[in-house]
């Protein structure tokens, strides 16, 4: 399992996400802090792959927290947590190194979904966020050429991955291999000029 550590101030939000994480199986909660401070005195010491922060914290705020991290856990990687769609704090804490981001209001089953994600190298995003990226950095491909780019295969994955499928749930629909999803998946990434599930599925409802 996948060692993740939580920084959240709310003590009852921090609470939630502890018992999603512990519930799900996929990772292993190694620490949870109510600051910055208390979470980078503590983190180098247990190491985690993971790290889920919020981004207004009180003292140091998240994406200075990202910043200290890269220095003191290069391989760490961190995803922001904000009640906020608001593109000053997603692109400071991206810039700041962040790989993800996502609204407080994701269900659980979305948060397990980007947390997957990150671990296998992604970038997630909730969907107005990632609509905010799409809108400021991406030139979109036009609808037809968003359809010419794809394989028939690479269209149906596309169709399950926007109706909120896990990569297991796509494999057993279309009858191949999660590996196989995965694969298809990077090939779609690089055709649509994306980084992460959300994005994908955003560019895809969009055309």
């Amino acid at each position: 399992m996948t060692p993740l550590a939580l920084i959240e101030d709310d003590a009852d939000y921090r609470a939630g996400l502890e018992r999603l994480i512990i519930s799900s199986g996929r990772f292993t909660l190694v620490g949870s802090y109510e600051s910055a401070e208390a979470a980078l005195a503590a983190l180098p010491k247990v190491a985690p792959s993971l790290v889920l922060s919020d981004i207004n914290l009180p003292g140091l705020p998240g994406p200075a927290v990202v910043q200290r991290l890269r220095t003191l856990l290069p391989a760490t990687r961190c995803v922001m947590l904000t009640i906020f769609d608001d593109p000053d704090n997603l692109f400071t804490a991206l810039q700041a190194g962040a790989i993800g981001y996502l609204l407080k209001t994701s269900a659980p089953d979305e948060i397990l979904a980007a947390l997957d994600e990150a671990v296998a190298g992604g970038a997630p995003m909730s969907r107005p966020i990632a609509r905010r990226v799409l809108t400021s950095f991406a030139r979109p491909l036009t609808p037809s050429a968003v359809e010419a780019a794809l394989t028939v295969r690479e269209k149906e994955i596309l169709d399950q991955l926007a109706r909120g499928l896990a990569y297991k749930e796509i494999a057993a629909q279309l009858g191949i291999s999660p590996a196989t999803v995965k694969n298809h998946l990077a090939r779609i990434y690089e055709k649509l000029q994306v980084r992460s599930r959300t994005e994908a599925s955003v560019r895809w409802l969009g055309r």
